[in-house]
Formats: C-alpha cells, structure tokens, sequence
C-alpha cells in the first residue's frame, strides 16, 4: 500500500469536503446582508422574518464547516511534514494570520448574529451579520494567499538550516500579492456568491412548489437571488474566468496546456468545447472552435498557445484528469447562465415564474450544478499544479511522511469516510428538516424572552452554588 498516493486520497477527500461549505457561508452572507438592507430600506416585515431563517441556515453550514476544516491543519504534520518543514515559515504564518484576525472576527460576531435578532436593534443585528460574512471573505482571503503562493510562489528566499532546506519570506508584499493571488481571489469570491445565490434560488423555488404556506416568502427569497446569481453567473464565465486564464497562461502554461488537451505548440489554436484526451497516443478528441484558445490565452487569434510537448514529460499534470475536471467546469458555468436568463426571462414576462412548474423544478436542482462546478474549478486549479505541490519548488513525492506506513493511512481513511458520510446525512437531514419546516412567524420569533439564554446560565450557576 502505498502511503504517499493514500495520503493524497485523504487530503483531496478531506479538503473536498470541507470545500462545500466555506463557498455557501461566504454566499450565504452576502445575502443575508442584502436581506437585512432590504428591512432597514422598507421596513418589510417578510425581510425580517427571513433574515432570521437565513441565519438559522448559516450557522449550520458554519457550524458543518469549522468542524471538516480542522482536521487538514492536521494533516499537513501527519501526512506531510516535509512539506511543512520547507514551507512552514510562510505558509504557517499565513494560516495564522486567517486564525487570528479572520476566524476570531467571524466567531466573535457569530453568537451575535445567530442570538441577536430579538436582542438587538435592527441596525446591530445588521452591524453583526456584515461582520460575520465580512469574516467569512476575510478567512477566504487569507487562505486563497497561502494557496496561491503554491501555485505561483513569490517573495521568498532558500536557505539551508538545520533542519534541512527551507524557504523563508523575503517580501510579505510579494509572498501576499503573488501573481495568481488576485485572480484566484475574485474568481473564488463570485463562485461563492453564485452558490449561496443558488441555494436560495433553490429554496425559494421549493416553497412555491411544496411549502404553500411560504409561497409569498419563496418569491422575496427568488427576488433577492436571482439578479445576484444571474450578474455574477456571465461576469464568474466572461470577466473573471478569463482573467484567470490569461494568468495561467502567464505563469503556468504547461497546466493551460493540460486543460485544453494541448499537446504541441499551436499557431490559432483552437477551445475543445467537449472531449476526451488519449494520454498514450498524445491526442485529443472533441469539438473544438477554432482559434478561440489563442484569442482568449493572448487576445489574438493568430497567438501561439505552448503544447505539452514543449516541457518535460516529468512535468506534466495527470492530462485526462485536468482536462475533464476544467471542462466539466466551463459546460456548467454556461448552463448557469443559461439557467439564469431562462428564469429571468419568465419573472420578467409578467412574473409568470411563479406559476412555471418547470422552471421552479431546473432552480431548485440549480444548488446541485453550482456546488459541482465550484468543487470542479478547484480540482482544476489542483490537479493542474501537479506533479508540484509548492510550483517549480518542491514535488509532492518529496513532501510526505518517511515514517507514516500506509495501512495507517488506509484505516484512517476508512474512518473519514465513515465520518463524511454520517456528517454529510446529518447536515442533509437538519437542512431539510429547516427548510421543510420553513420561516417561524414573525411573531413567535419577535416574543420569545429576550433573556432565556442568560436566565438559563444563571439557573445552572445558582444550583452550583447551592451545591
């Protein structure tokens, strides 16, 4: 068993994961404050009562979150230390800075936001949830920074140590601002944001559907994230999409390569829209659009776009994996636009959305396409970066364990596994079961008793007392 491939299984299981949900809470946010601007602008108590639903909703993806995303910080020791050994001096002080003045700013702002509805004012409680979605983009900015610096590393310098070669920050400017940062940072942002904007229009589109009582409800929620998911949908495909192309052309030409199924160097070079890549006879099967990749890599039709043959075969990413993972990507964010103007057009046309049963059905299943092509487009960027894990630097053969042995990989993968599984059907089961039950009324959430949490800590402190 080989411990090295067994490690790489755990930490693309593990950190895909945990990659469905930092994406919704940092969507989810975004709305939430919409929502919450929407109150204070009308004073409509719908928006009220779905600020407090949404909120109920965020803390169970955070929660969900925080839970799948520790175990990582741990794996980096178990499985690679080599790893964390050469790069620890900046990779380390980068996931420190998240912690300290990203996740602690997000925490703190989260009990109030999740028990503050009925405690504070409008304008506070909106104070707290900008907070906490400000945080959540924060703690995304932060580990975008360390991951890009894998990607594109920058700002550093090699030294020898005792404890064998390391790389040492030499520039927090360019360690910070390394040439894919910006990029990658936007284009995670927006794919975020069309999938809280998905999971909304989702809801929103179930109520209408099966939740009668919410229908009024289910439209303000469609409202809000259909202009959101739409906008974000063309400019994620057109604006940000090909910025991050460009850059990857830039500075990571052989993995542009590896997308496109491009195996020699190509004057016009053309886009495969759909195919499949021969990695043993070098070919690539599919329909393609003539001269669009040299017109979208360089801005010019008559550009040369490198093939794979230009570098060294050592160098290559897995060709076929990277290809499909790119792809699947680029067809899903096409028929997110597509979704997008089928359903604008229907609201548009005298708001006969509500009564399309078709249409509400494609919103509801439109979550499911969008957490697909976010988890795609990461996959992309990783398998894309092989066979380095830090770019040109250092290859992920040499940065596993000498020590770990590979049964006990394989039975701690078994375990995540059982673990995944049973977090992943408890967190389906309490979403349902929210979104099944819907909105409390506003009513009953507006009398509960300002002080029953702090009463209830005080009864616990006097019976101590007492004891």
């Amino acid at each position: 068993m080989d411990q090295l491939f067994l490690s790489r299984v755990q930490f693309a299981l593990t950190a895909s994961f945990h990659f469905i949900y930092p994406p919704l809470s940092m969507g989810l946010g975004l709305l939430l404050v919409i929502i919450g601007v929407n109150y204070l602008r009308t004073r409509d108590p719908k928006w009220r009562q779905l600020s407090f639903f949404w909120v109920k909703v965020y803390g169970l993806v955070f929660a969900i979150g925080v839970a799948t995303g520790i175990v990582q910080e741990f794996e980096f020791g178990t499985n690679w230390p080599e790893y964390s050994r050469f790069v620890g001096n900046i990779f380390g002080s980068l996931l420190a800075a998240e912690g300290v003045f990203a996740f602690f700013l997000e925490g703190g702002f989260l009990g109030l936001m999740l028990f503050g509805g009925n405690r504070l004012g409008p304008r506070m409680w909106l104070l707290a949830i900008f907070m906490v979605a400000f945080g959540a983009h924060f703690s995304a900015l932060w580990i975008l920074m360390a991951n890009s610096w894998m990607q594109t590393p920058a700002g550093y310098t090699i030294q020898e140590t005792p404890m064998g070669t390391q790389a040492f920050m030499s520039s927090f400017a360019a360690t910070v601002f390394t040439p894919s940062f910006i990029p990658r940072l936007l284009h995670t942002w927006i794919a975020s944001w069309l999938t809280g904007a998905a999971l909304m229009l989702s809801v929103g589109a179930w109520f209408l559907l099966r939740v009668k009582q919410h229908a009024k409800l289910g439209k303000a929620t469609i409202c809000v994230a259909l202009p959101v998911f739409f906008i974000f949908s063309i400019v994620q495909l057109t604006l940000s999409g090909a910025q991050h192309a460009e850059n990857v052309t830039q500075f990571q030409p052989v993995k542009l390569a590896a997308m496109e199924g491009l195996w020699e160097d190509t004057t016009c070079a053309p886009m495969t829209l759909i195919g499949w890549v021969d990695e043993t006879n070098q070919v690539t099967y599919g329909i393609k659009v003539p001269c669009l990749l040299s017109f979208l890599a360089h801005g010019d039709i008559n550009a040369t776009v490198q093939g794979l043959q230009s570098f060294p075969s050592e160098n290559w990413p897995p060709v076929n994996l990277t290809f499909q993972s790119y792809h699947l990507m680029i067809s899903l964010g096409v028929v997110m636009i597509g979704i997008g103007l089928l359903a604008g057009s229907f609201f548009l046309w005298r708001r006969r959305l509500w009564q399309s049963a078709l249409v509400l059905w494609v919103l509801v299943l439109t979550v499911f396409l969008t957490e697909v092509a976010t988890m795609v487009g990461w996959w992309t960027a990783e398998f894309g970066r092989q066979p380095w894990i830090v770019w040109e630097l250092l290859r992920t053969v040499d940065a596993g364990s000498p020590v770990l042995l590979g049964y006990q990989v394989l039975l701690s993968n078994g375990m995540f596994i059982v673990l995944y599984v049973t977090l992943f059907a408890l967190f389906i089961f309490l979403l349902n079961e929210k979104i099944q039950h819907g909105p409390d009324s506003l009513a009953s959430m507006e009398e509960r008793p300002v002080n029953a949490l702090p009463d209830t800590f005080r009864e616990i402190f006097r019976r101590q007392s007492r004891a």
